[in-house]
């Protein structure tokens, strides 16, 4: 008897979990949900790609929003940026796209617009990191300022915990590579590998020290440093001074600190990460040739059965 009772319980958490539907942001190409997708179902939740969301009053061509909107980097020209962050979800489809959705995950990606910054910056000036999207920026931000007015719990990954931090108020750094320049420190590429003889970079493993074992990343982690944190990146959150938000991760590089996660402490679960525990989980899988370098598969998806668990909170409270 005691065994059925056991298995029973067994089944009744795979199914609650399965009713977990975790929306997965906007972006322009399918083949990047994969990874994030692998994971969501890996732990036992529903995936589900949410629609893209614009801005009202934007122009757009197809998809995309039109160039006479965009400065010649194709950054979000600042009255429009202005109005997005005026406005946020409200008069948008963000209600009927997140309906029945349960958790966001927000993917990493290109540099978000600068005009989109609480205190706006010019571009960065780098030719070669000349990778902004405002069509993506737009929906994003649509989606996350939604789940954040309606305290739908949300993980984002590296672009994603940048996009947290913008949507919070927080600066961010535009090229960790300048900003050690400007310090007169070295840039040891602790957070993204220099460029190979072909040009390409790739994933880099490097510690993350937990700050706060009251945070969410300490209840997921559980332990003071994260060893193999799949990294890839060359902006970051700058600082959180006067924002809902709390630093719960650094590195420290050369007597530098860089914020490594983020959370907002008024939200139920609001974490940002600035690595990719996904792609850790991808690596071990598909047994790249690195990933002994990397977080194990069970540390990976800790983070999305995190997220999934913070989900069923809030439906059965």
């Amino acid at each position: 008897m005691r065994r059925l009772i056991v298995i029973l319980a067994a089944w009744a958490t795979l199914w609650t979990c399965a009713q977990v539907r975790v929306g997965i942001s906007w972006q322009r190409s399918a083949d990047n949900y994969d990874r994030v997708i692998h994971a969501i179902t890996a732990v036992g939740a529903e995936p589900v790609i949410i629609e893209q969301l614009r801005l009202p009053g934007l122009e757009y061509e197809d998809i995309n929003i039109a160039n006479r909107c965009l400065d010649e980097h194709g950054i979000l020209l600042q009255p429009w940026a202005e109005q997005l962050k005026r406005d946020t979800w409200h008069g948008s489809r963000a209600e009927q796209a997140l309906a029945g959705v349960d958790a966001v995950v927000f993917l990493g990606g290109g540099d978000v617009c600068p005009t989109l910054f609480a205190t706006p910056q010019p571009w960065h000036g780098i030719e070669v990191e000349t990778n902004h999207d405002a069509t993506r920026d737009v929906s994003e931000y649509l989606t996350m300022t939604y789940c954040l007015d309606h305290d739908i719990p949300l993980l984002g990954l590296c672009r994603g915990m940048q996009l947290l931090g913008v949507v919070s108020g927080a600066p961010l750094i535009q090229d960790l590579g300048v900003y050690y320049d400007n310090l007169g420190k070295q840039n040891h590429y602790v957070h993204r590998s220099d460029c190979d003889r072909e040009g390409n970079r790739h994933y880099v493993a490097h510690d993350v020290l937990v700050t706060d074992r009251g945070s969410l990343l300490w209840s997921i982690a559980r332990t003071d440093t994260i060893h193999g944190a799949p990294s890839w990146h060359h902006q970051v959150v700058g600082e959180v001074n006067g924002t809902p938000l709390r630093v719960t991760a650094i590195t420290h590089d050369d007597g530098v600190d860089i914020i490594e996660a983020i959370e907002r402490i008024d939200k139920r679960f609001a974490l940002g990460v600035q690595y990719h525990p996904e792609t850790a989980v991808r690596k071990h899988l598909d047994h790249e040739s690195d990933e002994h370098l990397f977080m194990s598969v069970q540390e990976g998806l800790a983070y999305f059965r995190a997220l999934v668990q913070a989900a069923q909170a809030r439906l059965n409270p």
